[in-house]
Order: C-alpha cells, then sequence, then structure tokens
C-alpha cells in the first residue's frame, strides 16, 4: 500500500478534504454541515488542510491552524474503511512536523472523548474538563512540540509509506 500526505492546496485537493469530512463528520456523525465547515475552509485563509491517499484514493484530511502562538489540530478524519491502520497517526505527524517547521512549541486540539485514548498514546495530555463541541463530547488536549520527536516522527511516517497498509495499527 502506498501511503502519501499532500498539502491540499488546490480547490480540487481541498473539495477531497470537503468530501471526506462530510462522509464523517455530518453523515457518521451527525455534525450539521453549517457547523462542520466554517470561514477557515477555503484557499487563501489561515488554515493549510492536509489530505492523505492510500493508493490514490482520499482516505483521510485535517487541518492545521495558529491560534496565539499554537499549533491547532483541527478537523481530523480517518474514512471509515481505512481506520485502525494508523493512518491517524500520519495525520498527526505531518500536522505536527508542519507546526516545528513553523517554529511552533506547543500543540493542541478538541479531541472526541472515545478517540482520546489513541491522542495520549501520541503524547497528548488532557488539558481540561469534558466540553460539548457540535452535540459530540469533547477534551482539550495539549502537547508540547520538540525537535527531538520531530526527527523520530518524521522517520516514521517516512517508513510507514513502506509499510503495508495492513500491519500498520493505530
Amino acid at each position: 500500500m502506498n501511503i502519501t500526505v499532500v498539502e491540499a492546496n488546490t480547490s480540487e485537493l481541498l473539495d477531497a478534504c470537503f468530501a471526506i469530512r462530510m462522509a464523517i463528520f455530518v453523515e457518521e456523525q451527525g455534525v450539521s454541515a453549517s457547523d462542520e465547515f466554517d470561514a477557515f475552509d477555503a484557499l487563501g485563509t489561515e488554515a493549510r488542510h492536509i489530505l492523505l491517499y492510500v493508493d490514490g484514493v482520499p482516505a483521510a484530511s485535517s487541518r492545521l491552524r495558529i491560534v496565539e502562538q499554537v499549533a491547532k489540530l483541527e478537523r481530523i478524519c480517518v474514512m471509515l474503511d481505512y481506520r485502525k491502520h494508523g493512518l491517524g497517526r500520519v495525520l498527526i505527524n505531518k500536522l505536527e512536523e508542519m507546526a516545528r517547521k513553523d517554529g511552533l512549541e506547543k500543540a493542541k486540539l478538541h479531541a472526541q472523548v472515545q478517540a482520546s485514548g489513541f491522542y495520549e498514546r501520541l503524547g497528548y495530555a488532557p488539558a481540561s474538563d469534558v466540553f460539548m463541541e457540535d452535540g459530540i463530547p469533547h477534551l482539550l488536549m495539549t502537547k508540547k512540540l520538540n525537535l527531538e520527536t520531530s526527527s523520530l516522527r518524521s522517520k516514521l511516517a517516512c517508513n510507514s509509506k513502506k509499510t503495508p497498509l495492513s500491519s500498520l495499527r493505530q
């Protein structure tokens, strides 16, 4: 399996990100489209969107914003058929790599409570009580970014491109 991650810097790539988010957040989880899509969902905004392909098929997406000198990882989603294969980890690694290149030392995200264990395994720690966002329980989670983990995670992300999808686990 070939895994490729690209920055969604064209309308076509951004539309592929939106299709994934529509399938997961709106159709699967019941979030209204008006809550899911916002002013940062356009080319030329402060948000940077990434799209992950498996064998040329769009399989996952996410976006990165800088809020008060902190990397805010958002809209992290993997299509149902591609879950439990380590793709979420690849997305997070890429977002963290982008944040480090921007000189950021801290990352945060709003984790759905049901996915908080996944983020904890990636080094994120809860930083709030449970709160509701779009009708789904969430936690604010944070992580200190450093250069040592940047090199290691980049190597892991590169190696995952050569690893069969069936052997990757989230």
